[in-house]
C-alpha cells in the first residue's frame, strides 16, 4: 500500500469514527416547513481544465422531488427508529449517470481501461433533520447496460453539437437490475464569524450496500458566507453531498466552501463488471479514492441554485490523466 494510500485509510477510518462521537445532544426542534422543492442537476466532465475531459464518469442528470416536512407519516417510524427525533421529508429522484473509457474513440477499447457503463436509477430517501444534523437513507432501484440508454444520451448530444461519436459503445457492460442501500449524514458545526460572514464546518458520513456499491464515505466542508443555516451544504449525484432541502432564507443567502473526503470500495458495478456474468469487462477498482470539491451557492426568492467542481484521484488501477474533475450545476426551487 502507497503513503498516499495509508493516508486515505487514515482519513478514512478517523472521519467516521469522529463523526460518531459528534454529541446527540445537539439536536434541537426545527419549525415545519410546508413547501415540497423541484430540483434538476447536472454533471458534465467537460467542465474541467483537462485537454481530455470525456473519459470516466463523463456525465450525469437527475430530476428529484422533495417533499414538506412531516407530510409522510406512514415513513415516519423508519426515520424515527435509524436517526431519532427531528423534521421528516421524503425524496424521489429519477438519474442516470455515464461512464466511459480514456479511449473512446476506437470501436474496441483496452482491457485495463475503464468499461463502458450507462445507470438509470429511481431512488427514494427518508431524511431526518435538525438543527445540528441532517441523515439520509434511501434506496435506489434500476438498470445497469444499454436499458440506461447511455448510449443514445451521449452520442445523441455529440450529434447535436457536431462532435465525434464514441465508438465503442458496443462492449459496454450487459443489461442487469442494480440495487443499493444507502445511509449517510452531514453535521453543522458552526465555527463563528469572520468579520459580517458566518463559518462552518460540515463533516459527513455515509455507507453504501448493494449490486450497485459497497463502500464508506467520508469527509468535511468548510463555508463561508451569509444565511447558512438555510441547508447543509450542496448537491452532488454520485458523492457525498448535503441534499436538495434547503430552507427559506428571507433574503440573499450565499457561500462559498471547499473540502476534502475519501472513499473506501470494496466493489463498484461499473468498475467491478457484471454482479452475475462471468465475462464482463472489469478493472480493478483503486481500494481507496480521495477527492477534493470546491463552489459556491446562492439561496433567493424560494430558489436555491449551486455550482460544485470535483476532482478525484483514480478510481481504478492503470488509470490514465491523473486527477478526473468534473463540474456540478443544480437548480432547486420551493413551491
Amino acid at each position: 500500500m502507497t503513503v498516499t494510500s495509508k493516508a486515505l485509510l487514515l482519513a478514512t477510518v478517523f472521519g467516521v469514527a469522529a463523526a460518531s462521537l459528534i454529541p446527540f445532544a445537539w439536536a434541537q426542534s426545527l419549525p415545519e416547513d410546508p413547501a415540497a422543492i423541484f430540483s434538476l442537476q447536472g454533471e458534465n466532465a467537460s467542465i474541467s481544465t483537462s485537454k481530455v475531459t470525456d473519459r470516466y464518469y463523463t456525465n450525469g442528470i437527475r430530476i428529484g422531488w422533495t417533499s414538506p416536512t412531516n407530510s409522510a407519516p406512514a415513513l415516519a417510524g423508519i426515520g424515527r427508529a435509524v436517526f431519532g427525533e427531528g423534521q421528516q421529508r421524503v425524496s424521489v429522484n429519477i438519474s442516470q449517470q455515464i461512464f466511459t473509457p480514456y479511449d473512446n474513440f476506437t470501436g474496441r477499447p483496452p482491457l485495463t481501461d475503464r468499461p463502458y457503463a450507462g445507470v438509470l436509477l429511481a431512488t427514494v430517501a427518508q431524511s431526518v433533520e435538525t438543527v445540528s444534523s441532517r441523515s439520509q437513507l434511501g434506496f435506489s432501484l434500476g438498470v445497469v447496460g444499454p436499458s440506461a440508454l447511455g448510449r443514445e444520451v451521449q452520442n445523441g448530444f455529440h450529434n447535436l453539437i457536431s462532435q465525434k461519436e464514441n465508438k465503442g459503445w458496443g462492449t459496454q457492460l450487459k443489461d442487469e437490475v442494480a440495487f443499493g442501500f444507502t445511509s449517510s449524514r452531514v453535521w453543522r458545526l458552526q465555527t463563528g464569524m469572520l468579520g459580517r460572514l458566518e463559518t462552518e464546518a460540515l463533516p459527513s458520513a455515509a455507507l453504501s450496500v448493494g449490486t450497485l456499491r459497497v463502500g464508506v464515505d467520508t469527509g468535511v466542508n468548510f463555508r463561508m458566507g451569509q444565511m447558512l443555516q438555510t441547508d447543509f451544504g450542496t448537491p452532488l449525484i454520485r458523492a457525498m453531498s448535503g441534499g436538495d432541502a434547503f430552507r427559506r432564507s428571507g433574503g440573499l443567502g450565499w457561500y462559498v466552501f471547499a473540502g476534502l473526503g475519501a472513499s473506501a470500495t470494496a466493489r463498484d458495478v461499473t468498475l467491478d463488471g457484471s454482479t452475475w456474468r462471468n465475462n464482463s469487462r472489469s478493472v480493478k477498482a483503486a481500494p481507496l479514492v480521495g477527492l477534493a470539491q470546491a463552489g459556491a451557492a446562492v439561496t433567493m426568492f424560494g430558489a436555491r441554485l449551486t455550482y460544485t467542481h470535483v476532482l478525484e484521484t483514480a478510481e481504478f488501477k492503470k488509470q490514465k490523466g491523473g486527477a478526473h474533475q468534473f463540474g456540478s450545476l443544480a437548480l432547486s426551487v420551493r413551491f
